[in-house]
């Protein structure tokens, strides 16, 4: 194992850890600890929404009910796995439930981004980050993102979802294991093909890659 990669580890050991105490202290009654997760796991459950619907407001929604599901669920949370890895397989669920709900209609209502969920003890506040206009030197890579989101779009649901959760978000195979319960040559399997559609795609979009 290099350094950087036992580094690695040492910090999502810390933090897991770290989930777990907040998670604990949810269970207790204490809705400011959920509080703290919201804000620790956001914006990683808003990318991994946003990847899967391709929508940024329906990510934002996707994700507001992903925590709350999250919440009413927390005290059968028993740590089998970590924290992050259960929450993302509740994520999944629903970005899945959207993005079926945006295929049968054409239309759907916009949501403020102030929005928050209601808990029986208080409110969760939803803050996702803002987006921001990127500057001039941020166009071309910003470009190439919305091309790498096309291409993830064509996909089926079952390669998405992991070329989603091991290249963008870069979880283990156990961990996909854990969030999406197929085995690890399935999970293999589907990345292969995943990887050979985005590569496909995105050499069609922008000529010959590596």
């Amino acid at each position: 194992m290099t350094g950087t990669s036992k580094r690695e580890n040492d910090r999502k050991d810390f933090s897991n850890s770290d989930d777990n105490h907040y998670v604990s202290m949810c269970q207790k009654g204490n809705s400011n600890a959920f509080q703290t997760l919201v804000e620790r796991h956001q914006k990683k459950m808003l990318n991994i929404a946003y990847r899967i619907t391709g929508d940024y407001e329906e990510a934002c929604e996707t994700v507001q009910e992903a925590f709350l599901s999250a919440f009413k669920a927390i005290k059968k949370f028993r740590g089998d796995a970590a924290f992050s890895t259960w929450l993302t397989g509740i994520t999944m669920n629903h970005a899945r439930n959207r993005l079926k709900k945006m295929k049968s209609i054409s239309l759907h209502e916009g949501i403020s981004l102030d929005n928050h969920v209601e808990t029986e003890t208080g409110q969760i506040l939803f803050d996702p980050p803002a987006q921001e206009e990127p500057i001039l030197a941020q166009i071309e890579k910003k470009e190439l993102q919305a091309k790498v989101q096309e291409c993830i779009g064509t996909l089926d649901n079952e390669f998405k979802e992991v070329i989603v959760l091991r290249d963008i978000q870069e979880f283990s195979y156990d961990e996909i294991h854990d969030i999406l319960d197929i085995p690890e040559g399935t999970i293999k399997s589907r990345l292969f093909r995943a990887r050979e559609a985005m590569r496909s795609c995105l050499k069609h979009k922008l000529g010959d890659i590596t």
